[in-house]
Order: C-alpha cells, then sequence, then structure tokens
C-alpha cells in the first residue's frame, strides 16, 4: 500500500486534510502570504518549502514537558504551528488516550516508535493495532541491539525487517521504519551495515526514517543518500549539530539543510520531523526549529 495514501482507521474530519492541504499548496501559500521575493524562484532562486503539513515534532524532544502535562505540551506545539508527531514513549498513557489528546489538539501522528524486539516478538500484533488506534501509518524500529552490529546480524535484521514490513501492510499500514544512528553507518570487515539494509530489504516494505544528525555524524550525505535510495525515506528526523558535534536547535548549527533538501522529494521525504535530544529549554527548541523549518526555501 502507498505510504502517501495509508491512514489509520477514524478520524474526525481534520485528519489528513491538513496535511494534503500543505503539500497541495505549498508554494502558493508562501507566496500568497507575502513571502520574499525570492521564494517565487528565477534564475538561481531557491523556490521550494517545506509544507506546512510536513513539519512536525519527534516526541522524544518534548519528553520531559510531556510526562508534566501531556495534552497541554500538544496544545502548544499546535499553536507554534506544528501540524504532525512522531510518538516515541507514552507516559503511562493508552495509544487511544494518546488520540484523543492528539484529536483535541488538532494535531496527526504520523509514526510510533517500537522496540526492535516487540515487533519481531508475539507483541507485533497490538504494536500494529495500536498503530491504528494513533491513526499512525508506520512503526518504526528506533535503534537495533548492539549484539546485531556485523553485517551478520544486520542482514539478519533486513530479513526481519521485511517480514515486519509485510505484517504491516497486511494490517493496512505502511511501511515499517528504521530509525538510525551514528554506528549504523559505520563499515564492518569492508561493508557498510546501513547499505545492507538499503540493499536487501524490499522496498515495498521497508523505509527509513533517516536521522540527518545521526547520519552525518557517523559519515553519510542524507543528500546522497536520497539520490542513491530514491522513495526509501519517507520521514526526516531533523535535528542539528553544534560546532562542537553536539545537538543544536535546527537551523542554529552547522548542517546545511537547504542542500540536504534540495534532493528530499526524490527521496520520498513526506514528514520533516524537529528532534532534539537534550533540549535546555524544549519549548524553546521547537519554537526555534518550527520558525526556520517554516521559512526554510532551497
Amino acid at each position: 500500500m502507498d505510504d502517501s495514501t495509508t491512514r489509520a482507521s477514524g478520524g474526525d474530519g481534520h485528519r489528513g486534510r491538513r496535511a494534503f492541504l500543505g503539500t497541495s499548496l505549498g508554494l502558493a501559500a508562501g507566496l500568497a502570504s507575502g513571502a520574499p521575493a525570492w521564494a517565487a524562484g528565477g534564475p538561481g532562486r531557491p523556490c521550494r518549502r517545506i509544507p506546512r503539513g510536513g513539519i512536525g515534532m519527534h516526541l522524544y524532544t518534548m519528553r520531559t514537558a510531556l510526562a508534566q502535562d501531556f495534552p497541554g505540551t500538544l496544545e502548544r506545539l499546535a499553536a507554534m504551528g506544528y501540524a504532525t508527531v512522531g510518538v516515541s514513549g507514552r507516559h503511562g498513557h493508552s495509544a487511544a488516550a494518546i488520540r484523543r489528546m492528539l484529536d483535541a489538539a488538532r494535531l496527526d501522528a504520523v509514526l510510533e516508535h517500537v522496540a526492535y524486539d516487540v515487533l519481531r516478538g508475539p507483541g507485533l500484533g497490538q504494536a500494529l493495532a495500536d498503530l491504528h488506534t494513533l491513526g499512525a501509518a508506520w512503526p518504526v524500529v528506533p535503534s537495533l541491539p548492539g549484539a546485531l552490529h556485523s553485517p551478520a546480524g544486520f542482514r539478519e535484521a533486513a530479513r526481519e525487517f521485511n517480514r515486519i514490513g509485510r505484517a504491516a501492510r497486511d494490517a493496512g499500514l505502511g511501511r515499517l521504519l528504521f530509525h538510525n544512528h551514528g554506528s549504523d553507518h559505520a563499515v564492518v570487515d569492508g561493508v557498510n551495515l546501513y547499505e545492507i539494509l538499503l540493499t536487501e530489504t524490499d522496498p515495498d516494505l521497508v523505509g527509513f526514517e533517516l536521522d540527518v544528525y545521526w547520519a552525518v555524524k557517523g559519515g553519510a550525505d542524507p543528500g546522497s543518500c536520497f539520490v542513491r535510495h530514491r522513495g526509501r525515506f519517507p520521514a526526516l528526523h531533523v535535528k542539528d549539530m553544534a560546532p562542537n558535534g553536539d545537538f543544536a536547535d535546527v537551523g542554529s548549527g552547522t548542517l546545511d539543510f537547504a542542500a540536504m533538501f534540495d534532493h528530499a522529494r526524490g527521496g520520498g521525504v513526506r514528514q520533516w520531523l524537529v528532534e532534539h535530544d537534550n533540549p535546555v529549554d524544549p519549548f524553546a527548541t521547537a519554537r526555534n526549529s518550527y520558525r526556520y523549518l517554516a521559512a526554510l526555501r532551497y
């Protein structure tokens, strides 16, 4: 099933509509709202922008605030302009309760991080059912156990990914996605581990939530990934890198997002999810990062 049309059942009428409008009207809206003249394009001028319906927040960034006030945090994200979220940790709430809070805030969940051992074990069926409850399309493996960090281990994971991805498709969801860290891009015994996953998984069943910070940290080039593996990256973790290599609010660090996103469409990107692993003030990080992405032209 095509990720672009996959949505879990249910909803109150707003789900999916905002993302559709943001995608189809993104450029027109920018121009009509008085965007800078160079946003209209022309020789040597950037003309693309991230659709507003594609700018989301990966909720790991907001974990301390969510633990104190889950619904209030969602409301504040929506007020900033965020349209979507990636769920990562439920803070004692059921999937149904989180869905109610998301609906109240008029936010859409697009994915949920679920431990690899859960997805490959007897918990798979419940995890996929919870995705439907959340209204999300993609189950995401957030990391692989350290014991699998070898060519043989990643080939085993690729086989499991195909099996889980098939189950997700049969359940009416989108592809299984994998979220990378820096060590996933290591070359072991002359083999790039991440490339094993890219080449030994079925593109119809398995995609990737590319964390651009960890990709760069691991020596990969996100823009090159989009070109070499078209359509494999429906979601991104947009995370910036400080000059000292630490995390930074999006737009305040050293990563060249405009150049990186130049090939994002070919890579299949539909969701740009902000993330910061250790924000001093998560709401300031959310606000700063949204403003940057909403204004970015490339």
